[in-house]
């Protein structure tokens, strides 16, 4: 590994054991279930199965369920209105994240061993490399107003062909890069007027990632179970 990797590996384990001291039993009664105010969005919680980049369930979810600040969960709603207006549904892919979750992230990618999901996930680059720009020791989903989501067409039942999957982290799925077609440049576009229209910023190196603005806690990393 070059030197400068290896930095970035020790740099965030450090982090990372830093941050496993964020407590469980932190005060989630600001956190509320999508279904409860959205129930039209449809959630397909990744990290609950094992269709997502590590190959298992990950530490943190009891539950295939969406869980995020009140102020972000009334600005999906808003946000799934606007779709359904257009003739489209949100699906979630993940919310709330637990700082567990996270710690489980960083786990696997300093495991050099485990390279089950790479040809999916990451084709064109090595674990070491997936550092900082894509998994990162602390996540702004742990803050429970950050949400990782796509379009589905009303009349197909289909996602929206974005280009690239969900948390392919590859440079293909930034919200801008040139090799897509008019078409998935085009439903990217679309997924991002809507969440920006709704108060969310996008994250230009993943076009399902969005934050809402400002962030209820702009320092606090929960890490009570999602259940």
């Amino acid at each position: 590994m070059r030197a400068y990797q290896y930095a970035a590996t020790t740099l965030l384990l450090s982090l990372n054991a830093a941050a496993t001291e964020v407590p469980a039993n932190q005060d989630k009664g600001e956190f509320v279930a999508i279904a409860s105010i959205a129930p039209d969005v449809i959630q397909d919680i990744r990290y609950f199965s094992d269709d997502n980049f590590v190959g298992a369930p990950v530490d943190g979810y009891e539950a295939a369920k969406c869980i995020l600040h009140r102020d972000a969960a009334k600005a999906l709603a808003a946000a799934q209105e606007q779709a359904s207006k257009q003739g489209y549904t949100v699906k979630v892919f993940d919310c709330y994240r637990p700082q567990r979750a996270v710690d489980h992230f960083v786990r696997w990618v300093n495991d050099e061993t485990d390279l089950k999901t790479k040809s999916e996930y990451y084709p064109n680059l090595g674990k070491d490399e997936l550092l900082g720009g894509y998994i990162a020791a602390k996540s702004g989903h742990s803050r429970g107003a950050t949400v990782d989501l796509t379009l589905v067409d009303n009349k197909t039942g289909e996602e929206l062909d974005m280009g690239s999957p969900f948390d392919m982290f590859d440079t293909l799925s930034n919200t801008d890069d040139p090799r897509v077609s008019e078409t998935q440049r085009a439903n990217r576009y679309l997924l991002r007027d809507i969440m920006v229209a709704n108060g969310f910023a996008p994250y230009a190196m993943e076009w399902w990632h969005f934050s809402l603005k400002p962030q209820p806690y702009a320092d606090t990393y929960f890490d009570f179970v999602v259940k």
